[in-house]
């Protein structure tokens, strides 16, 4: 159920977002969604791409500083009050998401939501046990 996602340090300036892209697009690595956060100094890219091993590889011989980091997605209604829903639960259980961002795809009515926390197993099972669907790495990696 954890979804491998590409966590790429870059400075803060002009121009830093179009290399690593490049980087991937040359290397057939085919992009899923992405969430881009920064402070006045870096910037965080967070990417989920078709291939995170071949991504990974590609921007690492380009010099690139990358971490692959687990994610848990989820399907939620494409709809108002869809987000509040899995966020309530994930709020009455305690869980301390460090980010999150979603997307929506083909599915109509429904968007899926990527979230990060520090027991990402945990936020499995509790998932799980209030019936919001998980969605499998390879349906991502596929979309």
């Amino acid at each position: 159920m954890k979804i491998k996602q590409l966590s790429i340090f870059l400075q803060n300036r002009m121009g830093s977002l179009s290399k690593p892209l490049e980087v991937l697009s040359n290397a057939d690595v085919n992009i899923k969604a992405l969430c881009m956060a920064d402070t006045s100094e870096f910037g965080i890219l967070r990417l989920v791409v078709d291939n995170p091993e071949k991504g990974k590889a590609a921007l690492e011989e380009n010099n690139f500083l990358v971490k692959i980091t687990d994610i848990v997605g989820v399907e939620m209604n494409d709809t108002p009050g869809g987000l509040t829903t899995v966020l309530k639960v994930i709020k009455d259980n305690d869980i301390d998401l460090e980010y999150l961002y979603a997307f929506t795809h083909e599915k109509v009515g429904k968007a899926i939501l990527l979230l990060h926390a520090e027991d990402i197993d945990k936020l499995i099972s509790i998932l799980n046990d209030n019936n919001i669907k998980t969605v499998p790495s390879d349906e991502v990696y596929s979309l």
